[in-house]
């Protein structure tokens, strides 16, 4: 069944709503709307709920705006509509605590779709988009601020008020002052090959996390084969509604893993994780696509869960006091809530602190900093206090928008911890470990 025909096909033992806006997005995903029986167990897993106060700007509430817009109760241009949908993080957090099993995503970036068609996307957000679907010019852009960062010019602009300090600081955090050394445990790539998803925030920014992944992945029997020609794998687009553009990454990224055809696809971005993990629904009404989506998304793994499946193999001490953060679209989205977590203990001496309210959100959210400052401020303030009062020296988490955002407000804050991605601590241990067999 198409996303068309779905708009007006009803749920067995529901009532179809009328649709005044068919042959949108939004009319694709009634189902889902109806699954919602405002409950209101979301609430306070929503942290602009939380931050705001505002019902409108709780899942529950977005909600039943959708439900307005369906059944023309609203235009798709009321301001109203626009300012509350557009204030959502898109965190997922929701999903997790919703009992009806609402869809809360797909219902979001069927919204964010069908809105776009009577408003386009503010100016920086059309900028950015515009540049992470240009491979030439998002590896330029990447190539800039790597060189900037080396000047050392962020971490010293990084104190100046507003988004220009907090956009240095973020690029100021993203240099690890963590040592690294190649090493090679000499085993034979047992457990399967993977192709890792070398993402653009990651290889541009984070590059030694990547060689990070691929030796603790050889590290626990795993072959590394590289899959030549990727692109951005579309979330950031999918998540502001831009899905036409989502759609012709993914299948640009389908193509190039079904020519490298490995046992599992690795990936180390949550947020391109739980997209890639959702090919299969983003191409399902394209009939010459949506099996080989599926096929893909079936060997999407987070490094975590690859890893964790391996053991994984111990390493040598790191007497460290570290805090885990977990990712939103890792946590919320993946559902993955162990493996990270066994990265971690499998680095003896290694002190992890617990973390209040590590499942909410920290703000970043893709773009979502750039675009609604405020919010993402506030939404960041809570995350900070609860890292000051763990007292750990290292904040690990396995998303680069959270890393910046959280390695931003950290910088800003004057505290003593700094931001890691967990692959990147195992790595060190694991180098540690060589050297002394």
């Amino acid at each position: 069944m198409s996303s068309r025909e779905s708009s007006t096909a009803p749920l067995p033992g529901r009532r179809s709503l009328p649709c005044a806006i068919p042959d949108t997005p939004l009319a694709g995903v009634v189902p889902g709307i109806e699954t919602c029986v405002h409950c209101g167990f979301c609430l306070q897993a929503c942290p602009t709920y939380v931050t705001l106060e505002d019902e409108n700007d709780s899942p529950r509430g977005r909600i039943v705006l959708m439900r307005a817009l369906v059944e023309g109760e609203m235009a798709l241009d009321d301001p109203i509509v626009q300012t509350h949908i557009d204030r959502c993080l898109g965190c997922r957090a929701c999903e997790t605590a919703c009992p009806s099993g609402v869809p809360y995503g797909q219902l979001l970036e069927a919204t964010r779709a069908t809105l776009r068609e009577v408003r386009p996307t503010p100016l920086i957000g059309r900028v950015i988009l515009g540049i992470f679907s240009r491979t030439k010019t998002l590896r330029a852009m990447l190539l800039a601020s790597r060189l900037i960062r080396a000047t050392r010019l962020p971490s010293l602009f990084s104190g100046i008020a507003g988004r220009f300090g907090f956009a240095n600081a973020m690029l100021a955090s993203t240099r690890l002052p963590l040592p690294e050394r190649d090493y090679d445990f000499g085993l034979s790539g047992a457990r399967g090959i993977v192709s890792l998803l070398e993402g653009c925030v990651m290889s541009g920014l984070f590059a030694r996390t990547n060689r990070a992944t691929r030796r603790t992945l050889r590290a626990n029997d795993y072959r590394v084969r590289p899959a030549r020609g990727q692109v951005c794998c579309g979330a950031l687009h999918a998540h502001a509604g831009d899905l036409d553009t989502a759609r012709a990454l993914a299948k640009q990224n389908i193509a190039t893993f079904e020519h490298s055809a490995p046992d599992f696809i690795g990936v180390n971005a949550a947020g391109c994780g739980a997209m890639m993990k959702e090919y299969g629904h983003l191409l399902a009404d394209d009939p010459d696509w949506a099996d080989r989506a599926a096929n893909v998304s079936a060997k999407v793994r987070d490094v975590s869960e690859l890893l964790a499946a391996a053991g994984p193999r111990a390493g040598a001490p790191l007497p460290l006091r570290v805090t885990y953060d977990a990712p939103c679209h890792l946590l919320h989205a993946q559902r993955v809530v162990a493996p990270p977590l066994a990265m971690l203990r499998a680095i003896p001496e290694l002190d992890l602190l617990p973390l209040t309210d590590a499942e909410h959100c920290c703000g970043a959210a893709g773009i979502y900093n750039l675009v609604e400052p405020a919010t993402s401020d506030a939404v960041l303030a809570p995350k900070l206090r609860h890292i000051a009062s763990t007292g750990a020296d290292w904040v690990v988490t396995g998303n680069p928008g959270c890393l910046m955002q959280i390695g931003a407000g950290l910088r800003r804050a004057r505290a003593r911890a700094r931001v890691v991605h967990p692959v990147d601590l195992l790595d060190v241990s694991y180098a540690r470990s060589a050297a002394n067999d």
